[in-house]
């Protein structure tokens, strides 16, 4: 914010005393807020900055100015302080950072919300209430960025597709391309499965995701290939609760008991510590030529920004479709902002944002000219031409018609005959012609003349 930037501290909040104590104001009206909602005639309250930031003011007698500068001013003090551990004081930093960004952007269109709901807890029956800010309008991060710079590019193996971009971070591209992946053989083998063995339909979808012959298909289908791909194979699941479900489920029929005869076993949490944990000894396992199969999340930490690279990663199963949770009020104040002011549909944006988050889940098993692996869809909605059509094209092109609305029994089949050809030693001479020699490179960088002036 420029004003934080560019001007002085206001003086009611610089000396120490006179900070905490205001500090001490807005905690109080945020826990006011919390006991509203979560009471008798709370329930869900959205509102906008503005309108919260109103409401604040009028019960604390507060001023706007001063709570633009809330958390830099607390984060001089704690520098002051010496503070030897400042996690001890995340909540309060939490509430800073808050009471800053209400402030800030209280002014002109609202591009954040403000959504208080009585129980955020995802425990039955335990009382949560919380306030959520939620930002509306991702233009908003990379803005500065555009100021700044007079050439800015956006490189990604998941910008698809690409012509949303362009709305969405509010800016007009010069250039706009879309390459395709220099290879010397077919390295990635994209497989959409639509049925089990037993040729029922295979689906995350609401009303599908909980018969039991689609958590059995799934559960076998897993077991099977394990038993074909060796090394590291990871699974992504669309939710923690729904990896957790299907889980219980399996151990009840003995399926896990059956993927650990070919694979050890791992499983993302929502604790980073163990994921991380869970990491390492699966790299492990993958080193000793055990084999592991790791269970995962998308949107978790592991499908952002963990490379499960040669043996780490032969497959990547994509179990269903991974679209945002859509009764969640955040995510609908979002769709309706979108709608409202870049005229993008509901259901475009959020067909766009899970093929995204499935691109990014399986573009984790590929990373250099001589990896290679598998990348496969167990989803019957894959097979739909309006989804598959939003992957990205360097996956598309390797997706031809006998890839598509396969069962479990007949991708097997192809897996194996893949990695048949994936383990002949790899042609040293066609990799070359897919890579540059150290003269190609100069050439396109020749080196800048100096001439002196006379």
């Amino acid at each position: 914010n420029p004003d934080v930037i560019n001007e002085a501290v206001p003086g009611n909040i610089r000396r120490a005393e006179h900070f905490i104590s205001f500090m001490k104001k807005i905690v109080e009206h945020l826990k006011t807020r919390l006991l509203t909602v979560a009471g008798p005639r709370g329930g869900v309250i959205s509102e906008t900055p503005l309108a919260f930031l109103h409401r604040m003011i009028t019960t604390t007698s507060l001023e706007a100015k001063p709570l633009k500068f809330a958390y830099s001013r607390l984060s001089s003090l704690l520098r002051t302080l010496q503070v030897p551990n400042l996690d001890d004081y995340n909540a309060l930093t939490d509430v800073a950072d808050f009471a800053s960004l209400v402030a800030t952007y209280s002014e002109g269109l609202p591009k954040f919300a403000i959504i208080m709901e009585p129980n955020g807890s995802s425990i039955p029956g335990a009382s949560d209430p919380v306030i959520q800010l939620a930002c509306l309008d991702a233009s908003l991060a990379i803005a500065p960025l555009f100021k700044r710079f007079g050439s800015v590019i956006i490189t990604s193996g998941t910008l698809s597709p690409i012509d949303l971009y362009p709305k969405l971070l509010q800016f007009e591209p010069r250039v706009s391309e879309s390459f395709n992946m220099s290879t010397f053989r077919p390295c990635i083998r994209p497989l959409v499965i639509t049925r089990g063995s037993d040729q029922l339909p295979v689906s995350t979808k609401f009303d599908d995701r909980g018969d039991m012959g689609v958590v059995r298909n799934y559960g076998s289908m897993l077991v099977e290939l394990c038993s074909s791909i060796p090394d590291g194979v990871v699974a992504f699941f669309t939710s923690y609760s729904y990896m957790e479900s299907i889980i219980s489920e399996w151990d009840g029929m003995g399926i896990l008991r059956q993927l650990t005869k070919s694979k050890l076993v791992f499983i993302e949490t929502k604790d980073v510590v163990e994921t991380t944990l869970a990491l390492d000894n699966f790299r492990r396992a993958c080193d000793s030529g055990r084999g592991a199969v790791f269970l995962s999340v998308a949107r978790g930490k592991v499908s952002e920004g963990i490379n499960f690279d040669r043996h780490y990663g032969r497959a990547v199963i994509m179990f269903g479709v991974p679209f945002q949770y859509t009764l969640s009020h955040i995510l609908r104040a979002r769709l309706e902002y979108l709608q409202t002011n870049y005229q993008i549909r509901e259901q475009d944006f959020l067909n766009f944002d899970a093929l995204r988050q499935a691109s990014q889940c399986v573009g984790r098993v590929i990373r250099s000219k001589i990896d290679y692996g598998l990348m496969i869809f167990a989803d019957s909605r894959y097979n739909r031409h309006d989804k598959r059509t939003k992957l990205p094209g360097w996956i598309q092109n390797f997706l031809g018609d006998g890839q598509l609305n396969l069962s479990t029994d007949t991708a097997i089949a192809q897996v194996k005959h893949f990695l048949r050809v994936m383990a002949q030693p790899v042609d040293q001479n066609k990799l070359k012609e897919v890579l540059l020699s150290l003269e190609e490179v100069e050439a396109m960088n020749p080196p800048t003349q100096m001439i002196e002036a006379p």
